[in-house]
């Protein structure tokens, strides 16, 4: 008994149909339970950067020391924000100058400072590298501290016309990876009252990129 050529080939495409339905659904399957997992991770991300965000409205409105507090001018409302993108958080080193050098910059009221550029973190948004100082300060109270300041393509549109900064804790671990989150890019006292003064972002400072992350101008 000789066999059916025809009904072994159609038998064939019959078993790598069953195959590749079965390789489909396995990648579907697999995609869906990441995105599943992406979905929940960034749900539960909006809600940490939501309740920040509360906390920090309270204090404004509470503090004596806040500048709506300070300034009887200075008419309080709930800040304003971009919503929460996890887009627009990076992970870095941080990448010491060799030569810390000592720069002059100013604050928004004509006064000079003195800070160190102390070294620098980087990042990539879309496919494209940015780099972004760190600055060591004194405070008035005589306490050291670190800080990210920078300019973008949304300054003096949708954000704050000297720019935002963002708070810096140095770890003493050199190959400690950075969280850069844009999305606690902050104004600073200046942009709420004409009292305060604030550092100015230099030219170097500035990223050529919209941060749509983070605060937005208080002042419309």
């Amino acid at each position: 008994m000789t066999a059916n050529p025809q009904k072994s080939k159609k038998d064939k495409a019959v078993i790598i149909f069953r195959v590749l339905i079965v390789i489909i659904a396995l990648a579907l399957f697999f995609l869906l339970g990441k995105r599943k997992d992406n979905d929940s991770g960034n749900a539960e991300y909006t809600a940490h950067i939501d309740s920040m965000r509360t906390a920090k409205n309270l204090e404004m409105k509470q503090n004596p020391q806040s500048p709506f507090n300070m300034d009887p001018k200075a008419h309080f409302e709930n800040l304003k924000y971009f919503d929460p993108d996890p887009a627009f958080v990076f992970e870095s080193k941080l990448y010491e100058y060799d030569i810390k050098d000592s720069i002059l910059i100013y604050g928004t009221k004509g006064e000079e400072r003195r800070v160190v550029k102390f070294g620098f973190v980087k990042f990539t948004h879309d496919n494209k590298e940015y780099k972004m100082n760190v600055y060591r300060g004194t405070s008035r109270k005589g306490e050291e501290y670190y800080s990210l300041w920078f300019t973008d393509k949304t300054t003096n549109n949708s954000t704050y016309g000297v720019g935002r900064y963002i708070d810096f804790e140095k770890n003493e671990d050199k190959d400690f990876i950075y969280t850069i989150d844009f999305n606690l890019a902050y104004n600073p006292y200046c942009a709420y009252s004409s009292q305060f003064s604030c550092a100015i972002p230099t030219k170097e400072d500035y990223l050529d990129l919209a941060v749509e992350a983070g605060e937005k101008k208080f002042h419309n």
